[in-house]
């Protein structure tokens, strides 16, 4: 089966699995694997692969967001009701310079809480591991939110899973209009899918750093129908990366969350705030309708090449 075949029978099995209650079709299509969600030793996996690996052949950085926020929140629930609503205040990862090769496993546990009350923000850290050892370490905090109004949240799935492709001429409106978006992104063939199918690869460089304008929809949508932050934190990532010339690396991303991902497309600013011969700082604001403020988040770069 070519790459292309197998992307497209891939997002056909997470079509299918969202049908399920409990997670998103992004989830669903990476195959997060919740392995073991305790709040002293969490353990969360993804086989990589075609489907979400760059050019380089490297995870891209969306999935390494992903996976990250995902664990970091799962060692929260592990001492909780597992179906409890999180919402992501912020999170910070620093990376080691090993590549993000898969498979990946990520490591979390829960550090307590921090306030009081409604306003309280549960608190873990993370360490996620590729083939070559540790890829980065990270921290996040998470505040605990009621469900919207006539939403019933379910505990998210243990273990891998598996479903029968469905039929596509029993898809649903909104099942049609986002397989017709895979089908659109892999007419320019298998090479960095997830990229181009998360709308990634739109960044592009600016006098002052870089911009990119990502169209909001299912494909990268929680069960509130929000963008989800590990999506978020890695369009923050990817155009602070555009910001630069090709011989920087991202060394480190802090990402304070504002306010949900809504709307029909959410634009990414990157400003370049320093530039010197070993490191860079950038700073990137995504937006959404009128200009409301969704994530702010400061990355950190280091000279790699000549």
């Amino acid at each position: 089966m070519s790459d292309a075949a197998g992307i497209r029978g891939r997002v056909l099995q997470a079509l299918a699995l969202n049908r399920e209650p409990g997670f998103h079709f992004a989830g669903n299509f990476v195959q997060i694997s919740f392995d073991r969600t305790d709040p002293a030793d969490t353990h969360v996996h993804i086989d990589t692969g075609a489907f979400c690996n760059d050019a380089d052949g490297q995870a891209n950085i969306g999935v390494v967001g992903i996976l990250a926020d995902m664990s970091l929140a799962a060692c929260i629930r592990g001492g909780m009701d597992p179906a409890t609503r999180l919402a992501t205040v912020s999170l910070s990862l620093q990376f080691s310079g090993r590549p993000a090769r898969g498979p990946l496993h990520a490591s979390s546990i829960f550090e307590g809480f921090t306030g009081n009350g409604e306003s309280r923000q549960a608190q873990s850290r993370v360490v996620l591991s590729g083939s070559a050892g540790p890829v980065c370490h990270g921290h996040g905090a998470f505040m605990l939110l009621e469900p919207p109004a006539g939403l019933k949240l379910f505990p998210m799935p243990s273990g891998p899973r598996t479903a029968a492709p469905p039929d596509e001429r029993d898809l649903s409106r909104e099942e049609r209009a986002l397989l017709r978006h895979a089908d659109a992104t892999l007419q320019h063939g298998a090479h960095d899918f997830l990229r181009r199918f998360w709308g990634y690869s739109e960044a592009r460089r600016t006098k002052q750093g870089a911009s990119c304008t990502m169209k909001n929809g299912p494909h990268i949508a929680n069960r509130v129908h929000h963008v989800q932050g590990g999506i978020l934190v890695g369009l923050a990532a990817s155009t602070a990366c555009a910001a630069l010339p090709a011989k920087w690396g991202l060394s480190g991303i802090t990402a304070c969350f504002v306010s949900p991902g809504m709307g029909r497309a959410l634009r990414a600013r990157s400003r370049v705030l320093h530039q010197g011969l070993l490191t860079a700082v950038v700073r990137t604001e995504i937006l959404g309708p009128n200009r409301r403020r969704v994530l702010e988040a400061l990355t950190t770069h280091s000279r790699t090449g000549a």
